[in-house]
Order: structure tokens, then C-alpha cells, then sequence
């Protein structure tokens, strides 16, 4: 197993759901708010789990763009959750670095006037464990 195949394998794990359910209906994408600021959008991400393209994923905006709102989780209408399997492509490339939580001493140097709040309190909610 190649190093992106033992990566797309550990998101799916992460994420707890099943890409390959996807029908790419592009449901996930239409209802994401965040839309327009993604470079991949979410049912693309899950195309790029699916074909172990986990590299693009994680130089991709369109990770740190999700807000977390989980809209395209409720749109599915084959419950493939896109957005747990963008958090788990999150929490893969923190892992990565050596870091398991968010320090609140980091938040300062980490906004940026474009970026939604909402993304702040899902990203420290989720990292500050």
C-alpha cells in the first residue's frame, strides 16, 4: 500500500463514512456556503479520497475554507458526509505536523479579516482537545 492509499484509507477511518457511496450528484457542493472560496469543492474532495489523491488535498484552500456548518452532510442524499471527511483531512495534516490540539495563544496569528467566524469556533472547538 502506497503512502496516499494508507492516507486516504486513515481519512475514511477518521471520518467514519464511505466515499465510494458518492454518486457525485453535486448536492454537497450546492448547498456548501463557502462555495466560491473552495478551489476543490466538497464533492471533488471526496472524488480525491476515493482516487488516493490525498496531496492535492492537503495543498488544496478548500481545507481550511470549510466552515464545519455540516450542510453538505445534511444534503446528501446517499449520506457519503463530505464535510467529516474534509475534518478528518484536517486532523490527518495536524497529526502530521506533531500537533493534536489548537492553542488559543495560536488564534491571533491565524485570522484574517475574510474569514468567517463561524470557521474560528469550529476550528478551536475541535482542536483545543
Amino acid at each position: 500500500m502506497t503512502k496516499a492509499e494508507k492516507q486516504a484509507e486513515l481519512i475514511r477511518q477518521i471520518g467514519g463514512t464511505d466515499p465510494y457511496k458518492c454518486m457525485k450528484c453535486g448536492k454537497c457542493s450546492a448547498t456548501c456556503p463557502s462555495f466560491d472560496q473552495m478551489d476543490i469543492k466538497p464533492h471533488q474532495f471526496v472524488s480525491c479520497v476515493l482516487h488516493d489523491q490525498i496531496g492535492r488535498l492537503v495543498q488544496s484552500k478548500s481545507l481550511w475554507k470549510c466552515l464545519s456548518c455540516f450542510a453538505c452532510v445534511e444534503r446528501c442524499p446517499r449520506d457519503v458526509k463530505p464535510g467529516k471527511l474534509i475534518d478528518a483531512a484536517r486532523q490527518l495534516v495536524i497529526r502530521q505536523r506533531g500537533q493534536d490540539y489548537l492553542n488559543p495563544d495560536q488564534i491571533p496569528e491565524l485570522l484574517d479579516p475574510e474569514l468567517p467566524q463561524q470557521l474560528l469556533v469550529s476550528a478551536f472547538r475541535r482542536y483545543r482537545r
